[in-house]
């Protein structure tokens, strides 16, 4: 066995769970199987040259759909076998599974099939379900449904194999790869065959198509395959018929799609004259973590035990690919919480919006209560939860002067975070105060005999939090006397890490808008209002220098020339990488091995990949290194030291499929456990 972290081993993306798989869609010609063969085997080369563990074809891609009444001819399915023996010899030497369509005859009856090909060998042949008879489809003229067969096992190029509908093909030396064939017209009726297979717990749903191309009929494609995969909690593969089959009636596009889970992976370009393919790296370990984590699909699974219980399984050693797999082949966002592309990241952020103004909105009304209070620090969570605040404000038809906004210098608070909350809270027209905490914080420190009382410059913890403590009880006392409730605005990357003080702190509210939206989005959510939205206050100016501001907790006194006694991020590491583990740690349970590989494809290089800001934003790389640094900081706050804070937090909407962090929601999990588990993972990660 290879040393886990050796990189070679590291980087490759079967290692991690993924696997690569193609669809090809190649030229044809009408009714000549030896020219389709030879189409099939070289992309079946190229496919696996490119470490493809999958190929998928079009259906009846030996003969070309469009035969007719040339199906009935005993020299096109002599042919038609003949090709695929050669499809057969071909596969001999690559490790890849293929899935070449053709007309066979069973019982003395035709049927559409899927022959599934490796290593010079038929692991099984699969027919069509069901028959489109209906518009430009005479299927049952010349063809019979699955369920029409007797034979379970059939005799083809001298091999004795499987046969039937109900074949699922499982290749044992890989994790979760097992795939089920279905055609066609398969995918368009209610309850696709592929439902039971996923079920039987088929993770590669495989559908040789040949669909003629008509208006609007790429797009349906779409929606059935992306739908399909995500309701089966699997890749869909789909193919389609392209360049060289009969225009007699009907057009030809060659769409090939490959989507996870509801996510379109890779689509081929239409209407290619050429033979072409395309290829993802599915995560077979994220599919398989999800039907664990979605209790609904084993129930599902037990209520069609029945369903199920016929179904065969087939399996092979699927073996190493004939190449070797480098570059994962997808994309992994670097801001999974924000999408790259613009269109999608605006709609976010006003879903985002309107989440956290119904949830407030809907507390207010609940409470009777129609006053708000919220601490204001010039920094990036109060801002985005006062425009929380006042677009709640906005929505109940209420005066903006019902959010009182408090201020609350202290002992490190500087001129420029002072001046921003002032003109933020100017900005948004709402009832503004300021209360200077210093006397009250050094009458708590006298109290505690703490030697900042005697006039030592000691900064300690307890320094810090009866600050945090200090304008948290302020800000409570107000709600009380103003009839108000306190909005809280602690984010979703802070409980994550532990960076909030306990009860009396800025842990506590009565309504935390924030909960569960990580920094990295707030911080776009800002950008957006500042932006695109600028109307919502008077200047958004401030928004601009708040989100050029250093985050910092400001409770230790910084230097002469005004400059923080704290950085967050040099002292905790970059909310970049702190939110990239979060979700998939919190959303996936990946092993900090892979959390670390998702965070290099996404993270080694700021030039490549979509950002979902313009370039006036500042881009940032990490190396491996670096992202294993902070990983180890993240592993040890998040499993080891911060459950407790967690446990018992204010209500709070949850905004994304991310996860919150409530106990009521997503996160569930004792206070007092050991981070040993994650803290050994990451031991196989390489340094470099």
């Amino acid at each position: 066995m290879s040393d886990p972290t050796d990189p070679a081993a590291f980087f490759d993306p079967a290692r991690h769970g993924f696997a690569r798989v193609a669809v090809a869609v190649p030229r044809c010609r009408v009714a000549d199987p030896a020219f389709n063969a030879g189409q099939s085997i070289e992309l079946l080369q190229r496919c696996a040259h490119e470490g493809a563990a999958l190929v998928l074809f079009p259906e009846l891609g030996l003969s070309a759909y469009t035969c007719d009444d040339l199906f009935h001819q005993r020299a096109l399915l002599d042919a038609c076998e003949a090709a695929l023996a050669r499809v057969v010899e071909a596969s001999a030497g690559v490790s890849a599974v293929a899935i070449v369509g053709l007309p066979l005859r069973v019982d003395h009856s035709l049927f559409n099939c899927a022959a599934v090909v490796q290593r010079g060998r038929l692991l099984g042949v699969v027919p069509k379900t069901y028959l489109p008879n209906y518009g430009e489809f005479y299927e049952a003229r010349q063809f019979n449904p699955a369920d029409h067969a007797q034979s379970t096992e059939i005799t083809l190029l001298g091999q004795r194999v499987p046969f039937g509908a109900g074949l699922l093909f499982e290749a044992y030396d890989v994790a979760n790869f097992k795939l089920h064939v279905e055609i066609c017209e398969d995918l368009w009726v209610p309850i696709p065959p592929s439902s039971y297979a996923a079920l039987a717990g088929a993770t590669l749903l495989c559908n040789l198509s040949a669909s003629n191309i008509t208006v609007g009929k790429s797009a349906y494609r779409h929606a059935l395959a992306e739908a399909q995969s995500a309701r089966c909690l699997a890749a869909y593969l789909y193919s389609s018929a392209g360049q060289g089959e009969s225009t007699t009636d009907l057009a030809w596009d060659g769409q090939a799609l490959i989507c996870e889970n509801g996510q379109l992976l890779a689509e081929s370009a239409r209407f290619s004259s050429e033979s072409h393919f395309v290829s993802a790296d599915v995560d077979l370990e994220r599919l398989a973590r999800e039907r664990l984590r979605q209790t609904s699909f084993g129930q599902s699974a037990a209520r069609h035990v029945d369903r199920l219980a016929p179904l065969r399984t087939v399996r092979f050693e699927l073996g190493p690919p004939a190449a070797p797999r480098s570059l994962l082949r997808r994309t992994v966002e670097r801001y999974p919480y924000v999408p790259a592309n613009a269109a999608s990241r605006d709609a976010r952020c006003q879903e985002v919006y309107n989440i956290q103004v119904q949830g407030l909105t809907q507390r207010l009304a609940a409470s009777g209560i129609q006053r708000l209070v919220i601490g204001i620090s010039g920094g990036l969570d109060s801002t985005h939860a006062l425009l929380v605040c006042a677009r709640a404000m906005d929505a109940l038809g209420l005066p903006r002067s019902n959010i009182l906004g408090v201020t609350m210098p202290g002992f490190a608070t500087s001129e420029r975070t002072l001046d921003q909350a002032r003109r933020l809270m100017h900005a948004a027209g709402i009832d503004a105060r300021e209360i200077d905490i210093r006397p009250s914080c050094e009458q708590m420190l006298k109290d505690l005999g703490h030697p900042y009382a005697a006039g030592e410059p000691q900064y300690d913890i307890t320094f810090e939090n009866v600050q945090a403590g200090e304008r948290t009880s302020h800000l409570f006392r107000l709600a009380n006397f103003h009839d108000a409730i306190v909005v809280g605005t602690g984010d979703l990357s802070e409980l994550a890490l532990g960076w909030c003080t306990y009860g009396v702190g800025d842990h506590m509210s009565h309504y935390n808008v924030n909960a569960s939206v990580p920094k990295t989005l707030i911080k776009h959510l800002v950008r957006w209002v500042a932006e695109s939205h600028a109307a919502q206050v008077d200047d958004a100016r401030v928004l601009l220098d708040i989100l050029a501001t250093e985050i910092s907790p400001e409770l230790v006194p910084g230097d002469a020339a005004g400059q923080p006694g704290q950085s967050t991020e040099e002292q905790l590491g970059p909310y970049d990488l702190h939110d990239f583990f979060l979700y998939h740690i919190l959303r996936f349970g990946f092993a900090p091995p892979k959390v670390a590989y998702l965070a290099h494809v996404a993270w080694h290089d700021a030039a490549q990949g979509a950002w979902p800001e313009g370039e006036h934003v500042a881009r940032q790389a990490y190396d491996l290194a670096t992202i294993k640094r902070h990983l180890r900081t993240f592993l040890w706050r998040y499993f080891k030291t911060s459950q407790f804070k967690r446990s018992c937090v204010p209500n709070a909407p949850k905004v994304g499929s991310g996860g919150s962090l409530s106990p009521r929601g997503d996160w569930r999990a004792p206070s007092d456990a050991e981070a040993t588990a994650w803290l050994d993972e990451l031991e196989r990660i390489p340094d470099a």
